[in-house]
């Protein structure tokens, strides 16, 4: 009785014995497969061995595979030596206008960690076949279907390849994710024509960048002649605003001028009309019996003191007479008047 209580730990302990350790790294995961099921079925286990782990299993009954679910790439380029494949690994395909074009690819993608059990049973037993078997035929045939859209031109246009390449990303999810697979990123390289074509499409840009140059120093010199003008309609205006303000001061100063004179002309008016009027109203007080005597009395006074001597006028002893009242009337009048009286 004590023997059979000790055979299971016996039969542990040797069953132990005979495991070996199976490891998973930081990024990796284990799925065993049981060939031989001493309790429950045979098959693919569903339990996932975790990252960062050591498990023991008994050997030869067992298969161990451990999946990276880092991210991976897979590169498919020209280059001899940077891509997966040694050689021309590109892709390539026509245009949509009809040119032979290759482009550099890279495929960022990486294994869903839940889905390993499924990956194993259906994809492939490690990363390598399930990037061959998977991820290659269908981000190339993908990415085929959508670049072909493309005119040659395009290709030189990197927002137009940057929409592409995201539209190959989500139609390769739309395949692959129900595999277990996820693309996480679709990148696009170097594309290359065919030699002859791609010189004229050089030429063509060369072409392009040039035209776009003399469109700029057009515009450019549109805008400088634009300037000029501004700034010479500009001196116009100041010129002709400053021409206008000298009319302006001109005319102000001969409308003061003006003014003056027209005041200084009707101040003379009035003196020389009150003149007129003293004239007149002198003229008027002389016309009567004072005026008459007046004139006498100016006469009178005229002749004090000069001596007036009487000739005959004719020859011989004639005598005339002579009007001596007329006489000094006139000599009165001349006296007046202020002119020299004539002495005989």
């Amino acid at each position: 009785m004590r023997f059979l209580a000790l055979l299971p730990p016996l039969l542990a302990g040797c069953w132990l014995a005979g495991c070996l350790p199976h490891d998973t790294g930081s990024t990796e995961v284990g799925v065993r497969t049981a060939k031989v099921a001493l309790f429950g079925g045979a098959g693919v286990v569903k339990d996932i061995y975790p990252s960062g782990g050591t498990f023991f299993f008994a050997p030869f009954i067992n298969d161990w595979h451990v999946y990276d679910i880092g991210l991976q790439n897979l590169a498919m380029t020209r280059d001899l030596k940077s891509g997966a494949r040694e050689g021309d690994d590109s892709l390539h395909f026509k245009t949509h206008d009809g040119n032979d074009i290759s482009v550099d690819v890279t495929v960022a993608w990486h294994i869903d960690p839940a889905k390993v059990v499924y990956v194993l049973q259906f994809v492939g037993p490690n990363n390598l076949s399930v990037e061959e078997q998977l991820v290659r035929p269908v981000a190339r045939t993908v990415l085929r279907d959508l670049l072909n859209e493309l005119r040659s031109e395009q290709y030189y246009d990197a927002t137009a390849r940057f929409a592409k390449a995201e539209l190959a990303r989500q139609a390769c999810n739309h395949y692959l994710e129900p595999e277990g697979v996820t693309i996480d990123q679709v990148l696009l390289g170097e594309h290359k024509f065919n030699p002859a074509y791609e010189q004229v499409i050089k030429d063509k840009t060369v072409a392009d960048q040039e035209a776009a140059r003399l469109r700029s120093e057009s515009e450019a010199a549109r805008e400088q002649r634009r300037r000029e003008l501004e700034v010479a309609r500009g001196e116009v205006s100041m010129t002709i605003e400053q021409a206008r303000g000298e009319a302006t001061k001109r005319q102000l100063t001969a409308d003061a001028a003006y003014f003056a004179r027209q005041r200084e002309a009707e101040a003379m008016l009035a003196e020389a009309r009150a003149k007129a009027e003293g004239l007149k109203a002198q003229a008027k007080a002389l016309s009567g019996t004072g005026g008459r005597n007046m004139v006498k009395l100016q006469v009178a006074e005229a002749l004090r003191g000069k001596p007036i001597v009487f000739m005959p006028a004719g020859g011989g002893s004639d005598l005339r007479t002579t009007n001596m009242n007329a006489l000094l009337e006139h000599f009165g009048a001349l006296a007046v008047a202020g002119k020299d009286v004539p002495v005989p």
